[in-house]
């Protein structure tokens, strides 16, 4: 799931070298934190936060597939 969050994000961003994310297993969940350049902010979150929000839609499809709980955080 790492591997779909930073193939989603470099396909957005200008600056794909500068993307990154952890993740951090909690009590049966995966928080992945996505990190980005700051001119490239606006192009992961989009308008009203649209992108974000698909973006977490298909990670949450992929983990329910898998059996698992997963959640994304942009910083």
């Amino acid at each position: 799931m790492k591997k779909l969050v930073e193939h989603m994000a470099k396909s957005l961003v200008m600056n794909a070298e500068a993307v990154s994310v952890t993740a951090k297993e909690e009590g049966g969940s995966l928080e992945l934190t996505l990190k980005v350049a700051a001119e490239d902010m606006g192009k992961v979150i989009g308008k009203q936060g649209r992108i974000a929000k698909a973006m977490r839609v298909v990670l949450k499809a992929v983990a329910a597939k898998e059996g698992k709980r997963c959640n994304l955080e942009i910083e």
